[in-house]
């Protein structure tokens, strides 16, 4: 077995680290080759647009943020598979599956440990070290280094371009929030499984998924907003130089038009009040993912076997100074003593009942925004994951804790995360990075002043 001093061996980490590299190398390739002839979206032909180097710059401004999109959206997905695999690398108590950081047994992959792991297989035939969980382990280590290079990628990118200020400060957030959930990540191994930490680490996946959602949703929104006002431009033109014969001295007016576009987009009648019902909601979920998170770490789901009851009663024998005691060992209170079923029992009907307040509210928040068309699709995605939540919820009591039951109900409060950030972000502008409008992006421009010489275009 690994002794205390070898909890964390880096000798492997260039091993680990280049298997990082090769994940995140397909998701790179593909971004590269779906921008690389901009086929996925409209871009007007620049010599339609005229040749002003500020029209060139906002053009390749316009290329540059839609691989920045891409590889933000892609990335976002790969944390969302991320988070579920590693509620299944839970699930299978494949947390200590190599029981060092950040390889397996000092070597890169348990190809190599395999000597180690089968005596310690021998020892405790069903874990928590075995062969098929040591690769469910480095398989979720690879799949999370490959996420930071993706991240660190977004980073470098962001920071290499002509873009604000703000958005490099918050590529680089990201990208600081990554390290600080890798650490998180090591020291769940080093540590044990220590409920706290791996509550943490949790945690910390469900803000790495809100930041990437913000972050993924204001690209997608200045893009969206430029295109528009790139096709309003290019139109005028087209009709302008058809009829006018203008003079090409003004062909400068066309940059200035197309550098309005950045700065259009002001909210469109949003109720005042549907930002601070959707963060109630976000906080409400992520509490619930926490008290989620306490119940699976403290293997705690099986404390109740019925539902609605709980071991017949509406009120069981229940423990929380104990079960509720955040700093103390796997199975232990801080005095060293095994934690009793009475706390278990408090953990799991906290979770339940929490889980009724939370259902009661993203219901009646579907309620408030399906009366607004714009928000009527959120509303109906709303419903279907708190429907899911409900069914797999109780399929984990009754059926005692299914594999893909579980699984599916990590993602699915994962989901209702991403949504709620994205509805959030559609209800509240974010400042430098305009969301879609309705009606025209660059209703502020004076196209009546932009001429162009006959046959320009």
């Amino acid at each position: 077995m690994i002794t205390s001093a070898s909890l964390v061996n880096l000798a492997p980490l260039l091993n680990v680290a280049l298997m990082g590299f090769i994940v995140a190398l397909g998701p790179l390739s593909w971004v590269w080759l779906k921008t690389r002839r901009n086929h996925m979206l409209f871009l007007p032909d620049q010599q339609a647009l005229g040749t002003a180097r500020n029209t060139d710059e906002e053009l390749q401004q316009l290329r540059s943020r839609q691989r920045l999109l891409l590889l933000s959206q892609i990335t976002l997905f790969l944390t969302f598979d991320l988070l579920i695999f590693g509620a299944f690398t839970r699930l299978t108590d494949s947390g200590l599956g190599c029981p060092d950081w950040p390889g397996c047994y000092g070597h890169g992959s348990p190809s190599g440990a395999d000597a180690m792991i089968e005596g310690a297989q021998a020892l405790m035939p069903t874990g928590p070290v075995t062969h098929v969980k040591a690769w469910i382990e480095m398989i979720h280590r690879y799949l999370a280094t490959g996420v930071g290079v993706l991240i660190l990628t977004i980073a470098l990118f962001t920071v290499s371009q002509k873009y604000p200020k703000s958005l490099k400060v918050e590529s680089m957030i990201i990208l600081l929030w990554v390290c600080v959930q890798g650490a998180f990540g090591a020291f769940t191994v080093t540590m044990r499984l220590f409920p706290a930490v791996v509550t943490m680490h949790l945690l910390g996946a469900i803000v790495l998924l809100i930041l990437l959602t913000r972050f993924a949703m204001a690209q997608r929104a200045w893009v969206d907003s430029t295109l528009s006002g790139l096709k309003d431009v290019v139109d005028h033109l087209n009709r302008q130089s058809s009829t006018d014969s203008g003079h090409s001295k003004h062909m400068d007016k066309v940059a200035q038009a197309l550098s309005k576009v950045s700065q259009a987009g002001a909210s469109v009648g949003t109720k005042p009040y549907l930002p601070q019902l959707l963060i109630t909601g976000l906080i409400l979920v992520i509490m619930q993912i926490l008290l989620g998170g306490w119940v699976s770490t403290n293997y705690a789901v099986t404390a109740c076997t019925s539902f609605p009851l709980c071991q017949n009663s509406w009120w069981p024998l229940m423990n929380f100074t104990q079960g509720f005691e955040i700093w103390r060992p796997l199975g232990l209170t801080s005095m060293g003593l095994n934690i009793n079923f009475e706390a278990l029992t408090a953990i799991h009907y906290t979770h339940r009942l929490t889980a009724y307040v939370v259902f009661s509210f993203v219901c009646a928040l579907g309620f408030v925004l399906r009366k607004d068309e714009k928000y009527k699709t959120l509303a109906q995605l709303l419903w279907l994951l708190i429907a899911l939540q409900v069914l797999t919820g109780i399929s984990n009591v009754i059926f005692q804790w299914p594999l893909i039951a579980a699984v599916m109900h990590t993602g699915g409060a994962a989901a209702l995360v991403i949504v709620l950030t994205v509805g959030l972000m559609m209800a509240k502008s974010t400042p430098g990075n305009p969301r879609p409008t309705q009606g025209h992006a660059l209703k502020d421009v004076d196209f009546q002043s932009i001429d162009l010489p006959k046959g320009a275009l």
